[in-house]
């Protein structure tokens, strides 16, 4: 022990607030071990990025965004709504009482399982031993512990030449805390951040550009998927600008080429989202004799383990950065160190896009399911065939099962549509129980609902006819 240390013994310590620590935390709790949650913000930012100022905030932004949208699209129906706006100051204030309102129940949560919440930084000094490191002027804490585990989360990532600076460059976290709607803004990055943030935007009025580098958006979602969104951003006048690279922003004006030609934005703001990267640069992992990889990521095993010890879950581990797998994986990390046998074998995970339309993805797409050799059969449906969706005025979008023949499994489910992200969950369950056509047919489902798309979309491999969602053969086919 150094001169002038006085460490405390810590029989678990976990390291993050957010949705993968918190979990970690309690699941311990209950596992009777005495756990420590040390998190920069302490239980002001129980919760971390998921809650405080991703996740939350971006789905009540777009369900005002929505509302307003529908306020004075359904003119047609009889809704005469002669303006509808949006005061986004009120919805700050409004949106961070829910937050506060959350937050309070997940710290009202580890106090009643007796987890200390501790604020600061935390970094290794050596194996079995760190130091918290308060933001005031408070001395450090220097800590003992038996176990360890890591739920850090992701940051930002900055664009090189676009720095952010809070007013005119602004990251995710900054848009989801405007008071004030640009008249025009330009978003830089297509994936899912992007495109869920540039929607929003549209939809209360700010004339949007989405600026991708790539050739198309959304990489790795299959692009039958993204046509119906596609539609629906041209329709909201959302501007979409494919294989541009953005150089600069200066005086109002975004600088983007593409083929060495320039091409210049006049816009207000930017909201750079480009994706994230894993907070591990600052825990001193090489005291433990770990290393990251080259994109921060710390490798672990299926008990989520990166060491004796020490597990790490969630955003700083491979896989899709999402709070539902950082959930997932706290149990597996916290059941594996208080020895029980475990491991993090989920069937799927699914994915969701909160754009318009929704998408949500569970399993293998058809040409994933063919890469790995399986006989396949697709069933689909289009939005269209559905007398709900109807009454939505919704017709962009299908939900589309991917059967696995040799087995009669149900081995992929991806739905495009309004609340395509609740549907997903019954996908993801027929995949995880290795469910057949006939038993997605065979459970009886609500009428009127959007839910009875998925055993309707495999009734055609059935043989058999559709059911009430299908007002006609001819509605059936491909979107």
């Amino acid at each position: 022990m150094v001169v002038g240390e006085v460490a405390e013994g810590v029989d678990l310590l976990v390291v993050g607030g957010g949705p993968g620590g918190y979990s970690a935390a309690l699941r311990a709790a209950q596992l009777g071990r005495s756990v420590m949650l040390v998190d920069r913000l302490g239980e002001a930012g129980v919760g971390g990025v998921c809650l405080q100022v991703g996740c939350i905030p971006s789905k009540a932004m777009i369900e005002v965004a929505e509302a307003k949208h529908r306020a004075t699209s359904l003119r047609e129906a009889g809704l005469q709504v002669e303006q509808a706006q949006v005061d986004l100051a009120q919805f700050q204030t409004w949106k961070d009482a829910k937050v506060a309102g959350l937050t309070s129940a997940v710290v009202g949560l580890l106090r009643r399982a007796l987890v200390e919440v501790v604020a600061g930084d935390f970094r290794f000094t050596r194996p079995g031993s760190g130091v918290v490191q308060s933001l005031d002027d408070r001395p450090p804490r220097h800590v003992q512990y038996t176990d360890v585990i890591l739920a850090t989360g992701s940051r930002p990532l900055e664009l090189p030449g676009l720095p952010r600076d809070g007013v005119g460059v602004l990251d995710s976290t900054d848009a989801l805390a405007l008071a004030r709607l640009p008249a025009s803004v330009a978003v830089v990055g297509g994936g899912y951040i992007g495109l869920e943030l540039g929607t929003a935007l549209a939809k209360l009025g700010s004339r949007v550009t989405i600026v991708e580098a790539l050739d198309r958006l959304l990489p790795g979602v299959d692009a039958a998927l993204l046509r119906p969104v596609r539609q629906r951003l041209k329709a909201l006048g959302v501007n979409v600008l494919l294989e541009h690279r953005v150089q600069s922003f200066e005086d109002g004006r975004l600088t983007a080429t593409s083929q060495g030609q320039a091409v210049e934005l006049a816009v207000e703001q930017v909201v750079v989202a480009i994706g994230r990267m894993p907070n591990t640069d600052g825990l001193g992992l090489h005291k433990i004799g770990l290393t990251p990889g080259p994109t921060g990521l710390i490798e672990v095993g299926k008990d989520r383990l990166a060491a004796p010890h020490v597990a790490a879950i969630g955003d700083i581990t491979a896989g899709p950065a999402l709070a539902h797998k950082a959930t997932a994986e706290a149990e597996v990390a916290a059941e594996a160190l208080c020895g029980l046998p475990v491991a993090f074998d989920p069937a799927t995970i699914p994915a969701v896009v909160f754009s318009d339309p929704e998408i949500a993805i569970a399993g293998l797409s058809p040409d994933e399911a063919k890469a790995q050799g399986m006989d396949v059969a697709v069933g689909r449906l289009p939005l269209g065939a559905s007398g709900r969706a109807a009454t939505m005025d919704a017709a962009d979008g299908f939900t589309q099962v991917v059967v696995d023949r040799a087995t009669d499994a149900v081995v992929g489910v991806q739905i495009v549509g309004p609340h395509a992200s609740e549907l997903i969950a019954e996908g993801v369950l027929a995949i995880e129980m290795a469910a057949s056509p006939q038993d997605l047919v065979g459970s009886i489902h609500p009428h009127p609902t959007l839910s009875e798309m998925l055993p309707d979309a495999v009734r055609g491999l059935l043989h058999r006819p559709a059911g009430a969602t299908v007002p006609t053969a001819a509605a059936v086919g491909a979107p």
